[in-house]
């Protein structure tokens, strides 16, 4: 099983990124995938997830309108399209999967099935 996330990269204020995770090893379709951020100097925290085969969405109030969630299930791929970007959104990206809805929010690492490395964002002028 594996997640590899890619997409980092410096951005302006108010500028965009999109970021990939590849999955391989697992249906992802039908499992919660996630993207977790860790900001400096704060734990990581869930803030989006979808469920690919049926695009159940959910974001944490401070991504929703700038942030959106799609898949392409033929490439195993789920993106997270990242827009009106914020100086606060500086941080590591993480991709992360379970098998049921954990839920956005604050979960260790070892809560979620797999769990992807980070890719850096970071929102500078």
């Amino acid at each position: 099983v594996q997640l590899q996330a890619s997409g980092r990269g410096l951005v302006q204020p108010g500028g965009s990124l999109r970021l990939s995770c590849a999955a391989s090893g697992f249906i992802f379709s039908s499992y919660w995938m996630y993207w977790v951020r860790q900001a400096p100097g704060k734990e990581r925290e869930g803030i989006a997830s979808i469920v690919c085969e049926d695009d159940r969405t959910e974001y944490v109030d401070s991504v929703k309108g700038r942030f959106t969630l799609s898949c392409d299930i033929a490439k195993n791929t789920v993106y997270l399209q990242m827009t009106d970007l914020k100086p606060e959104d500086t941080g590591v990206y993480y991709c992360a999967g379970h098998d049921n809805a954990l839920g956005i929010g604050i979960h260790p690492e070892y809560e979620y099935d797999y769990w992807g490395q980070g890719t850096l964002v970071t929102v500078s002028s």
